[in-house]
């Protein structure tokens, strides 16, 4: 279907697709510099060939995600991995690229002294270490103009009677409020996940612990969701939709899974889900009462591509976004609310299915041209020769290791 065909098709369904082009161009994902990299599964890791070695290329790939789909200008750094001397120099490089350093990401899984945790750490003086560490990345966010502290921790325990849940829960609580004074004008992002790499507890396993830490430490907290990290069957766009009401959702990170935390490409396995998320997010943009929230939602995307081509899969991810977001605002939203009013539930499906069914190719491709990018991105990096020439520079280089596991 030409646009032409689709914007007649749409204003006839009452659809103000100006509004809806503007909302397209003003959305903002963030991609990752660890996705940029030789990452993989903890069994292996297969190298690509022409894959970021350091912070520098990785903000270089991050770059040509922004150039081709408009909408990536900002990317999240994993420390100690992107690591410099100099942060004012990164922070110009990237600038010069036409990009930015958005969410610092802080480790707190890979030092030895973490093995039976961090922040919930029986030993006091690891507990230090690990609020040290995430000191250090809020005086990095400050230095490089970043406002978010991403944070997921991989604490738990492996065996029944190894900790006591309530006092790791309190160390954690603790911890954190040593850190909240430091944030200056920074939000704390808090994440959560089910289950791994501890395998008999985890001390953030869903949104409620992350809830409750939050509303514990104030407004700068906030809880983050990673698509990846709930059990089967857990319906998200609830939890989205709760979190935002309580004015508590912070941001995403964006993958997709078919059983556990996969880091496939986000919209790949259920892009039904990924629509009826950003359901929730379009209809809270547009309600008073939960509207500043939804305007501060930090969109970005969290994978660790293992057999795909790291750019293209980036910019596929970043695609599948803005198709999903896309659908969202198609959504007939005063049809919709009359038939939830007037329990006419098939009805009700009927107007999100019409949404969700909708082609929207024509409409994004026409977003695009009037950004004044190419109306595929995907296809237009392809044509670029860029992995080509990246692959003839760097060579491959084997990662040595298993990847990010979070």
């Amino acid at each position: 279907m030409s646009y032409s065909a689709l914007a007649e098709q749409l204003a006839q369904r009452g659809v103000d697709i100006e509004q809806v082009k503007q909302r397209l161009k003003a959305q903002r994902i963030e991609t990752p510099s660890w996705g940029y990299g030789n990452s993989g599964t903890r069994f292996k890791v297969f190298p690509w060939r022409g894959a970021a070695r350091n912070v520098y290329e990785k903000l270089q790939d991050a770059s040509v995600v922004h150039r081709f789909t408009g909408v990536c200008p900002t990317v999240a750094l994993h420390i100690p991995w992107d690591k410099v001397d100099d942060w004012h120099a990164l922070s110009q490089y990237a600038e010069s690229l036409g990009i930015r350093i958005g969410a610092i990401n802080p480790n707190l899984f890979q030092d030895d002294s973490y093995k039976l945790g961090s922040l919930c750490h029986p030993d006091p003086a690891v507990r230090q270490q690990a609020i040290a560490h995430i000191e250090e990345c809020i005086q990095i966010a400050h230095a490089v103009g970043s406002t978010i502290i991403s944070l997921w921790l991989a604490d738990g325990t492996n065996y029944p009677g190894q900790d006591d849940f309530r006092a790791r829960k309190h160390r954690l609580l603790e911890s954190l409020q040593a850190i909240y004074p430091k944030l200056g004008g920074c939000r704390l992002l808090i994440e959560y996940k089910f289950f791994e790499p501890a395998f008999y507890h985890t001390d953030i396993p869903d949104w409620g612990v992350a809830y409750s830490l939050a509303l514990k430490l104030g407004e700068k907290a906030q809880v983050l969701v990673d698509t990846g990290h709930h059990p089967q069957g857990t319906n998200i766009e609830h939890i989205v939709a709760f979190l935002l009401d309580e004015g508590k959702l912070g941001g995403f990170h964006f993958n997709n899974r078919k059983y556990a935390d996969d880091d496939l490409i986000v919209g790949s396995i259920n892009p039904f889900e990924l629509f009826l998320i950003f359901c929730e997010l379009a209809s809270a943009e547009e309600d008073p009462r939960t509207q500043a929230c939804a305007q501060q939602v930090a969109y970005m995307i969290d994978q660790s591509h293992n057999i795909e081509p790291k750019i293209e899969a980036m910019i596929l991810s970043v695609m599948n976004v803005q198709t999903a977001y896309a659908k969202a605002l198609l959504v007939d939203r005063a049809r919709l609310r009359a038939a939830q009013e007037a329990g006419e539930v098939l009805e009700a499906h009927r107007i999100l299915q019409e949404a969700y069914e909708t082609d929207v190719r024509p409409l994004l491709a026409q977003v695009r041209l009037e950004m004044g990018l190419e109306p595929d991105p995907l296809e237009a990096f392809r044509r670029s020769g860029y992995a080509e020439r990246v692959a003839q520079e760097r060579g491959s280089v084997s990662p040595g290791g298993a990847g990010y596991p979070g």
